[in-house]
């Protein structure tokens, strides 16, 4: 293998050899011959057979030469402006290729010599910072999916066993039952939840448009936790204008509601309140949905649209941290805005800006 190599290393020294004595001996006769024939004619010189193979003898010796010169010219410059830095990238390539995504090649100068060189680095350094952040996710994703998983697994499995016993009363057994329904219905709502952030990060879904009213969605989303809020005695209070329309997804957009609302029931305590508000400008619609729960600090704040991101770490609330994250990104391709405001203890609020039809 190194034979091989050094063979063609010399195949192609003699290549650039032979090019550069090409077109240096071409050059130089080019002009040796405009010389002699200017001299033979303003002058009168005559020029002997002697005088003419000393000169060609000596001209052909400086061609070598001067061949010589211009090809260990070019191999070193090849070697530090292109082979080098091909190197640095090919090696750097390699350690990526192998999962190394904290590889980095720094600049080759500050000038702008080797501007396409690094040009060629930027956009590297740039692919490897994706490419880490993405397998950081994907890392992040499959520890969070199992740790969700586990919990209601193990619930169900505990109810499972508990089952069998021969003994067991009937209300026990509809309560164990129950438990286990429950922990499926967990499964099956992450699963769901999984899907479809998958689907919209991935743009299978492709918003359907349509103008509809927004106050009327909002009611209707609103009226399916009836049994929630009068279950927890929570207060309604609402403040919605009417002939809002906008043009949107209204599945999607429904969504959107249909997790703000549940958030909203899931952590206001009984006796809390939770209003809903739609008002207008001359371009938006802007709807707030607010709670008396037990807010957040603005740590979890920051981070309450992550996936599988859960701000009650005790998980003694229900739920798999996809809800939001689903929202931001219903969001995002509506090409509407979502914010949180929130006091610890005191109650959230968040707010939804879409542009009105």
């Amino acid at each position: 293998m190194k034979s091989e190599k050094y063979i063609k290393g010399i195949l192609k020294g003699l290549n650039r050899y032979l090019t550069f004595f090409l077109v240096v001996a071409f050059a130089i006769t080019c002009c040796m011959m405009l010389f002699v024939s200017t001299l033979i004619d303003n002058l009168g010189i005559v020029l002997t057979d002697q005088n003419v193979n000393a000169a060609a003898v000596l001209t052909f010796w400086n061609v070598l030469f001067i061949s010589l010169i211009f090809t260990v010219i070019d191999v070193i410059r090849r070697k530090l402006t292109v082979e080098r830095p091909v190197k640095r990238i090919t090696d750097a390539a390699e350690k990526m290729a192998q999962g190394d995504f904290t590889v980095r090649i720094e600049p080759q100068s500050r000038f702008s010599i080797y501007g396409i060189f690094d040009r060629i680095i930027t956009c590297f350094n740039k692919l490897a910072e994706e490419l880490g952040s993405v397998e950081t996710l994907r890392t992040d994703f499959i520890a969070n999916v199992s740790h969700e998983m586990k919990t209601p697994l193990a619930v169900m499995q505990n109810y499972g066993t508990l089952l069998q016993a021969s003994e067991l009363s009937d209300e026990k057994r509809i309560e164990y039952a129950k438990g286990v329904a429950d922990g499926s219905r967990r499964l099956a709502d992450m699963m769901t939840n999984i899907l479809k952030l998958n689907r919209l990060e991935n743009q299978q879904i492709y918003p359907q448009t349509t103008e509809f009213d927004l106050g009327e969605q909002l009611c209707e989303c609103l009226l399916q936790y009836e049994n929630v809020w009068e279950k927890a005695e929570i207060e309604i209070d609402t403040d919605i204008a009417e002939n809002v329309k906008v043009r949107a997804d209204a599945e999607l957009l429904s969504l959107v509601w249909n997790n703000l609302f549940s958030n909203a029931f899931k952590f206001t305590e009984a006796g809390g309140i939770v209003s809903v508000t739609l008002t207008v400008t001359d371009h938006h619609a802007i709807v707030k949905v607010r709670d008396t729960g037990c807010g957040m600090s603005p740590e979890v704040g920051t981070h309450i649209f992550e996936k599988f991101y859960q701000g009650d770490t005790s998980h003694s609330v229900q739920g798999n941290g996809l809800g939001l994250a689903l929202v931001k990104r219903v969001m995002d391709i509506m090409q509407g805005e979502i914010g949180v405001e929130s006091t610890l203890g005191k109650g959230t609020t968040f707010t939804v800006k879409i542009r009105r039809a």
